[in-house]
């Protein structure tokens, strides 16, 4: 190896120095590497001298207009002695040895500085990338080829909006184990997810979460989600986390029947009670309408207004879709959102949600003052209720801010998660005749019209095998986070079931959208819609013990509310509303797929669908 320095010498002293002040160096020589011969050259190319040197030390940073910046290498610069405990250079040029040579040539030229400021950055970034990889504790897993270099194909990856596809080819291509950035690998092993998602919370999240978090009054301020510090996140969870419960959950039943009996009343005054040419529409459109309703209606008692006015009349859904599609292409690169959004000076990131902050903010000062009596009852509690009593029992821990980042995690996580589940078990229902047909005869057969019970209980529902198991493979097939959920492997490192170690600090990837579709786990099929799976074959000899083995081995393998101590505090919520509506739109419609319908699944952390056209009419 040969590295050539440019020298020039100072009138005044007669010193030869680097040019630019800056010597670029070879590694450090280990493993057998050879010393690095170096040549000096005089800038008017009549000075060379061989000689070798053994380098030692380690990276220095200098005011140099040039640097080569690489781990493991030597940066020194300055006129001598800098840098004497490692090489001492002469004051003059017969102490070097220098001989005659010819012209020097070549872009390291007094003359010439400029094409150099490009080309080494560019030199750096691409041994820097070399190195990375050379001794990368992941370079031994396949996957993309520009993963292996760079987050940056990750990040358009994310931005196209299919990534939960690109992920499922690339595991079909490589394997359980694909490298998808230079320090990322996804993993399909489900008998790794009770480690990585364990109540333990020593796997902690990534900064890739913190693109959902929020930038008040020039802070950063972090939410149930995107708190990636495991005892801050179960402080700010205690207080609330029984108001999620079951039964908490049950008392809000009478808030989600008012708004589901709203929802069956527009459709039939808008779809269904019209000529037959306007019967056709977007079902899928006003399941989140319903969701969203529900939410302010169990937060603050009051639905924000999506059914009566029959669109995102304030631009919050809107706004809700891009943020989400900003959180996934920052998450690939965590720095920009630094950048973007958290930018103190001028902010560049997606639209923001102060239309939901300041009806959060609206509706808790009118619970204080009372100008909220009109609509809220007090013997039918809602979150706001509740969070105000956390802060009664705890002033100390819980401020008013708290109480709007409660809120707004309502606002925002709910809503889209809960329409992604009720729109999914329809459109696969209908899709597949044998499936909707016997949907139709299990919720039916329960007289819940007869019996002057629309909507349904939620109690009864849930009691219904083939409902519970036709939601459960909704979730299954297309769960409300579909991307990969990331964390770092803890200090100490983890051996995978293969044998392979992973060192500490290495981030490990499982995203529910492959796991639940381990045919090891789920059954040959996998990737078919069929809820027979989580149902007894008892057809086919199924025993009771064999079912409820297979049955843990799904439960274990499921992440469609995440796990462990980072599971989704709203889940039994998103549950109780989808079970509800599923029941009393089929207990009262006749509902058919239109042929128009055109089913688009567009992945932005949360899978949003699109063109779940139907036809309904009421049942006789």
């Amino acid at each position: 190896m040969c590295i050539t320095l440019a020298v020039a010498e100072n009138p005044k002293t007669g010193r030869h120095r680097p040019m630019f002040r800056s010597l670029l160096c070879a590694p450090i020589p280990r493993d057998g590497l050879p010393i690095p011969t170096f040549r000096v050259i005089h800038h008017s190319g009549s000075l060379v001298p061989p000689s070798k040197l053994i380098l030692r030390g380690s990276l220095f940073l200098t005011e140099a207009a040039v640097a080569l910046l690489v781990p493991r290498y030597l940066l020194l610069t300055g006129p001598p002695p800098v840098r004497s405990s490692y090489l001492k250079m002469a004051d003059d040029s017969s102490s070097l040895g220098l001989e005659r040579a010819p012209p020097a040539t070549g872009i390291v030229t007094e003359k010439s500085p400029f094409p150099i400021l490009f080309l080494i950055p560019a030199a750096t970034f691409l041994l820097w990338c070399l190195y990375e990889e050379l001794y990368s504790p992941l370079r031994k897993y396949p996957g993309p080829f520009f993963g292996r270099w760079t987050r940056l194909w990750y990040m358009y990856w994310n931005w196209t909006g299919n990534s939960q596809l690109q992920l499922e080819r690339l595991h079909n291509k490589y394997g359980p184990i694909v490298r998808i950035t230079p320090y990322i690998i996804d993993v399909d092993i489900p008998e790794i997810i009770q480690t990585v998602f364990s109540t333990k919370g020593n796997w902690l999240k990534t900064p890739w979460y913190h693109g959902s978090s929020a930038l008040v009054n020039n802070q950063i301020v972090l939410n149930l989600f995107s708190q990636t510090n495991p005892k801050q996140h179960a402080k700010e969870r205690k207080p609330i986390a029984k108001f999620y419960s079951p039964s908490a959950t049950a008392a809000l039943e009478p808030h989600i029947d008012s708004v589901i009996k709203k929802l069956c009343q527009d459709l039939e005054r808008r779809f269904i009670n019209v000529p037959d040419d306007k019967r056709e529409f977007d079902l899928g459109q006003w399941i989140l309408f319903y969701t969203w309703d529900v939410t302010g209606a169990v937060t603050f008692s009051k639905p924000f207004g999506y059914l009566d006015k029959g669109f995102d009349f304030d631009g919050v859904l809107h706004a809700a879709d891009k943020a989400q599609d900003y959180f996934v292409v920052v998450g690939a690169m965590p720095f920009l959102d630094r950048v973007f959004d958290k930018n103190p000076v001028y902010r560049v990131g997606p639209p923001g949600f102060n239309t939901s902050t300041g009806i959060s903010i609206q509706r808790l000062q009118d619970r204080y003052t009372g100008a909220d009596k009109e609509y809220h009852n007090p013997d039918i509690p809602d979150f706001l209720d509740r969070f105000i009593a956390a802060k009664n029992d705890d002033p100390e821990n819980v401020s008013d801010p708290q109480i709007i980042s409660w809120l707004m995690v309502n606002m925002i996580a709910g809503s889209d998660t809960t329409a992604i589940t009720i729109r999914s078990a329809l459109y696969f229902s209908l899709s597949n005749p044998k499936v909707w047909s016997r949907l139709n005869d299990e919720i039916r057969s329960k007289r819940f019209q007869e019996r002057g019970m629309v909507p349904p209980a939620y109690k009864e529902v849930r009691a219904i095998p083939y409902v519970d198991a036709v939601v459960r493979e909704a979730l299954r097939i297309l769960p409300g986070v579909s991307m990969s959920m990331e964390r770092y492997v803890p200090a100490g490192g983890f051996t995978l079931p293969n044998g392979d170690y992973l060192p500490g600090g290495t981030i490990i990837g499982v995203s529910p959208y492959i796991t639940n579709r381990n045919q090891s786990v789920f059954g040959v099929g996998a990737d078919a819609f069929r809820p027979e799976r989580w149902l007894r074959d008892e057809v086919g000899g199924e025993t009771e013990e064999s079912f409820q083995s297979r049955l843990t081995l799904m439960n274990k393998a499921d992440l469609s509310f995440g796990g462990g101590s980072r599971s989704c505090i709203g889940k039994n919520l998103g549950l109780f509303q989808s079970y509800k509506v599923l029941a009393t739109l089929i207990t009262l419609y006749d509902i058919e797929l239109s042929e128009k319908a055109d089913w688009k699944v567009i992945c932005s952390w949360f899978p949003r669908q699109e063109g779940l056209r139907v036809r309904m009419r009421r049942r006789s």
